[in-house]
Parts: C-alpha cells; structure tokens; sequence
C-alpha cells in the first residue's frame, strides 16, 4: 500500500434535510478521480483507504454517509431524524458531492455496503461512473439480510440464541425490525444494550477471521458504536429502500462500465454466491475469489484491489 496522505482539501456540504455531509479529497487534485463509498451502513469514512491509491495519479474523494463519521446531525443523537436517511438520499448525496467537486466522472471503490450504494448509484448514473472495484459484494436483498441475522446462526447457535434475546421477540420473529425499533427507544441504557447485542452478534460472525485478536464492531468508540447500529438496523429493517433483487435485475446497466469484483469464499456473512450472480449479470465485470478469505481484507484481497487500481489510473 501507499504512504499515508493528508486531505488537501475537505469540508461540510450541505445536501439538504438538515444534513451536512463530510468529504475531504487527498492525493493528486488533476489526478484521476475517485470515490471511496464505505461500508456499515454507519460505520464512517476510514484514512487508512486512501493508501490504496497512487496519490500521484489519483484524486481521492472520501465521505461520511448521513448520519455517521464528521456528518452532521450525527445517529447516536436520539434527537437525529431518521426519516431522512436512506439509500436514495445517499444516491442523491453522492451525486450533490459529485457536482460540487466538479468530477465529471469518477471511479467507485467500496465493500460490504458500501457495494450496494455503488451499485444503486452507478445504476442510476452509469454516464458517471468510469470504473468499479468492489472487495466484498453485498446487494442487501431482504434474503442476504436474513441469512446475515439468521441463516448463519446455525454457525455460532449459541451467540445467535443472545442475539435473538436481546431483540425480544421470538426467534422466528423480526429480529432486525425490533433493534430497530429498540434504537429509538427513550431510555438510553435501552439503546446502549441494543447497540452491544447487535456488535457482539456481528463479532460473533468475524470471529473466525479475526480469531478474538480483536472486535471489529465492539471495539469502536460508545458513539459511532451507536450511530452505526441505529443506522444498520434502521436501512436493513426497511430493506434498504429496495425492490427485492433490483440491483441485480438492472444490473444490464453496468454495461460497458468495467467492473472488478474481490470476493472471499470463506465470508460467512456474505456467501460468495452473491458476488457470482453480480458477475454473471454485470457484463464485462471480472471476479477475483480470494480462496482462504471471508469478509474482512486479507494481504490478497488488498493486492487485487491495488491491481485494479493500478489498471484503471492509466
């Protein structure tokens, strides 16, 4: 990977709703430009992405999605309206950014959720989008959504049983529809022990890639803890605004945009079946199994990704 850079440039863009949204660019300002879309949804723009381009080619955009990271109000705050957080305001968010920077078209690079909103942007915009990389392929379909919560519990039926537990409902029930509704609870020890059942459980799920050396999700900070369960919970309740399989059924769209697809066949929390039938329907994409990886980067997801990158900025 590459030296870390500093933002040359960043600020607060106000998208409407009473949103501000946080975005900071780093790298070559004539360079190539590119927008990193990151995961959760909630979990906030990561500095340590920008290391995956060349900052002599690249112009690297990176932003907090409603809710989260530096934006503005912030989930973790009860008082923060929700109404105005969803996948089509992140489209319409990104799309505000894009204008405001003055890119003409840019290349998308994210995983996990941050693939979904890719694909819906590029779907809605592909005269906007000159390349996708994507480790880690998620299209939030209600069925990925209840396999994440419930299928692949029959892996880890002991941390699953306290997950269901805390939601308060049957185990038949919905579960991602009651810590949604626990997140908007008036009582803050409430929300609190939702958000540290809904990290333990999502844990539980990376533990065989992490192998207890760390809690991806219980180890950051009470309040972006917060925001991220409340805004998790909140889009995958609602089925992230979606048609069931839209993104693949429209995924003819993508034509003539390449696409490079990264994807671990030992990621429990998003079977490699997913980024197979993307590839399938995305013509001209390319998939990269990564054979010992799951959901996190590995050192060979990173390479594809770096590859990629290398390709696209000549």
């Amino acid at each position: 990977m590459y030296p870390p850079i500093e933002p040359y440039d960043s600020g607060l863009l106000d998208v409407g709703d009473g949103q501000l949204v946080y975005w900071e660019a780093g790298g070559n300002p004539a360079g190539k430009p590119a927008l990193v879309v990151h995961g959760g949804p909630g979990s906030g723009s990561a500095a340590g992405s920008r290391r995956l381009f060349d900052p002599q080619r690249y112009r690297v955009v990176l932003f907090d999605q409603r809710g989260c990271g530096r934006s503005t109000p912030h989930a973790s705050d009860p008082a923060a309206d929700m109404r105005h957080n969803t996948t089509w305001h992140l489209v319409a968010d990104m799309e505000r950014l894009r204008e405001h920077l003055g890119v003409e078209r840019w290349l998308l690079l994210g995983g996990s959720w941050g693939s979904t909103l890719i694909l819906a942007y590029a779907e809605r915009h592909p005269d906007r989008v000159s390349e996708v990389v994507i480790p880690a392929v998620t299209m939030t379909r209600r069925a990925d959504t209840d396999w994440l919560y419930r299928g692949v519990g029959r892996f880890f039926p002991e941390q699953w049983e306290r997950f269901a537990a805390g939601a308060g409902v049957p185990g038949e029930g919905d579960i991602v529809g009651a810590y949604a509704r626990l997140m908007e609870h008036p009582d803050p020890d409430v929300r609190w022990r939702a958000a540290q059942d809904w990290c333990a459980w999502e844990d539980a799920v990376l533990s065989g890639e992490t192998r207890g050396a760390s809690n991806p999700y219980g180890d950051r900070p009470a309040l972006a803890r917060l925001a991220f369960v409340r805004i998790c919970a909140h889009y995958f309740a609602n089925g992230a605004w979606l048609d069931e399989g839209v993104l693949l059924r429209e995924a003819g769209r993508l034509a003539g945009i390449p696409g490079v697809l990264i994807h671990g066949r030992l990621d429990l929390g998003g079977p490699l079946r997913t980024a197979w039938e993307l590839h399938r329907a995305w013509p001209g994409s390319r998939l990269h199994v990564v054979e010992a990886g799951g959901h996190l980067a590995t050192d060979e997801t990173r390479e594809h990704v770096l590859r990629a990158l290398a390709e696209f900025a000549s």
